[in-house]
């Protein structure tokens, strides 16, 4: 029987189409994961050496008691780290703060690079075929890039052996870029979104609220089952267990066609994601997790609890 909470990558291999983001923004709550994987029922968790978070994710998935192989791990390389040996050498570092000895996606985290850099696509490029030989070597279950545009694809693939699986960008529905989506879907790229409720911001839109009450639901609700129904994987976040419960209970009502309709409309092109300081962030050289607000007393008053009960 068909699992509609997967969808099949180029590869072959199955993506849960709802993950668990960590990013360093709104903080890390240990608590939270630990609920998602063994009360609620995900099974992706998405995080990046970038946000700091890769190092608390082994404690959640041991505490929940669920396999690693059946939970997706998904991480990314951050720009400081391009380069063909530098590339392995930050994965095999994902790996141990991860505490695993594969990674299911392993993203290039933006195609942009710092101003020190003075072959930028050569530099990608050379990323690329660095993760290219980490997936040959089966340390990826699939690999791919994430905010790249038709202009970074075009460079890029001419120079590939292996197509990105993945492109995850940010995706909701006044961000909804139907030319890169043809794009990929044309060159058998899956689109993975991210920021599905615009930070937060589109619960609010009137239209949105009268699709939630309709179906009583939620507004987040409408907005997660929105990007399903697109074919468009998606990985909110929250460190609040009702809305980490809430977001993933998406699976059992359908919008109609004339509600795909006006949300797919709604598109205009605003990001909540400003892009255009990537590289500012990039050569100002911040440590990672350097906005992170972590939760500490979750995981102090866990890992005691843990050793109470050992």
């Amino acid at each position: 029987m068909e699992d509609k909470s997967k969808i099949r990558l180029t590869n072959g291999v199955y993506m849960p189409l709802v993950g668990l983001g960590t990013s360093h923004s709104g903080g890390y709550s240990h608590r939270a994961v630990v609920y998602a994987l063994k009360d609620v029922g995900y099974r992706l968790i998405d995080t990046a050496k970038r946000y700091g978070t890769e190092s608390f994710i082994p404690q959640a998935i041991d505490e929940s008691c669920v396999p690693r192989e059946d939970i997706f791990v998904s991480t990314k390389l951050w720009p400081t780290d391009y380069g063909f040996e530098s590339t392995k050498t930050a994965f095999k570092g994902s790996l141990n703060r991860l505490g695993v000895d594969y990674i299911d996606l392993f993203l290039i985290h933006w195609p942009e690079v710092s101003s020190k850099c003075s072959d930028k696509w050569g530099t990608l490029v050379e990323t690329w075929r660095s993760i290219e030989t980490l997936y040959d070597s089966g340390l990826c279950r699939a690999i791919g890039v994430s905010n790249y545009g038709i202009e970074e694809f075009e460079k890029l693939l001419p120079e590939s052996s292996i197509t990105p699986h993945i492109n995850q960008i940010e995706f909701h529905p006044f961000h909804n870029p139907n030319d890169l989506k043809q794009y990929c879907d044309d060159n058998k790229i899956q689109i993975q979104g991210y920021s599905p409720l615009g930070e937060g911001y589109l619960v609010n839109e009137q239209i949105i609220k009268e699709m939630a009450y309709n179906h009583k639901r939620t507004a987040a609700q409408v907005l997660i089952r929105w990007s399903i129904q697109n074919s468009v994987p998606t990985i909110p976040k929250s460190t609040k267990e009702n809305r980490v419960k809430e977001n993933f209970n998406v699976f059992d009502f359908q919008l109609n066609d004339n509600e795909m309709s006006l949300l797919n409309g709604l598109h205009e092109g605003r990001k909540y994601i400003d892009s255009s300081k990537i590289k500012d962030k990039i050569d100002e050289q911040l440590p990672d997790g350097y906005k992170l607000d972590i939760h500490l007393n979750e995981m102090t008053n866990s890992s005691q609890n843990n050793r109470q009960q050992s």
